[in-house]
């Protein structure tokens, strides 16, 4: 009995001892696959973490190239209107060579004009009325000294010519009167010069007692009546001066020549 009951108490304490080993031996496995399990998920998160900014990267460059892409289209757009601009350019350009080309032929014609303007406006100022024939001459030699100036285009000197026609032809529109010295009846006299326009030319001592009047045939100053042209010149100097209203004036005027 005795020894029966020992077996089973040795028995007992071999199962308990085994029991126990087991237990042990248990824990010992499930430690090392929660530290094997844990290692597991760190390496998927950091996986994951790699995947997210590639992710977020490929994103980034997605968007970037979208708005490199925008910005192509744009230059392209851009370069087809250059180019439209450009071949504009070019066409303008040829325009203006050939206009060079014609200005060049111009002004080698225009020059010669341009003298043969002022020779007979010469000519012309010569058989002219000797009204304010300085000042007319004194222009007419600016202009002429003009012609010579390399620094001058001929534009500007076909525009003087021009401008000193005008001055002409608005002689022929006005009544003017200026001072002067003439030589009456063979002594120096100060004189109101009165023109009307290119119909008569006449002048008047400044003590009003001699009249006189420019006869184109003669081509001199001759007196005239003082009773019938006295009051009529000095009535047309005050409407030259502003002071007195126009009126119908009685003036010595050639009689018209009868055409051939």
């Amino acid at each position: 009995m005795k020894t029966k009951r020992f077996m089973a108490v040795a028995l007992t304490t071999a199962l308990s001892a085994g029991a126990l080993y087991g237990s042990v031996a248990t824990a010992d496995t499930l430690d090392t696959v929660l530290k094997v399990g844990e290692q597991k998920t760190a390496a998927a998160t950091a996986s994951q973490k790699r995947i997210d900014k590639i992710a977020q990267e490929t994103s980034d460059l997605l968007q970037q190239f979208k708005v490199v892409n925008k910005e192509i289209d744009g230059l392209r757009v851009y370069n087809r209107q250059l180019e439209k601009q450009l071949a504009n350019q070019l066409s303008v350009i040829k325009d203006l060579d050939e206009s060079i080309d014609q200005v060049t032929v111009i002004e080698r014609q225009i020059q010669p004009l341009i003298l043969r303007m002022l020779e007979g406006l010469e000519q012309f100022i010569e058989l002219d009325a000797p009204f304010k024939l300085a000042e007319r001459k004194a222009n007419l030699e600016g202009v002429k000294n003009a012609m010579d100036r390399s620094d001058i285009t001929v534009a500007e000197k076909f525009r003087q010519v021009l401008e000193l026609y005008k001055f002409e032809s608005e002689y022929a529109r006005k009544i003017d009167t200026y001072g002067d010295t003439l030589n009456v009846n063979g002594q120096d006299r100060e004189v109101s010069v009165l023109q009307i326009g290119r119909i008569a030319l006449v002048a008047q001592t400044t003590d009003s007692k001699i009249s006189l009047a420019y006869d184109k045939e003669q081509k001199a100053w001759v007196e005239i009546d003082d009773g019938e042209y006295r009051r009529a010149i000095m009535q047309g100097l005050k409407i030259a001066k502003k002071q007195a209203t126009t009126d119908i004036m009685t003036m010595p005027i050639p009689a018209p020549e009868a055409a051939q």
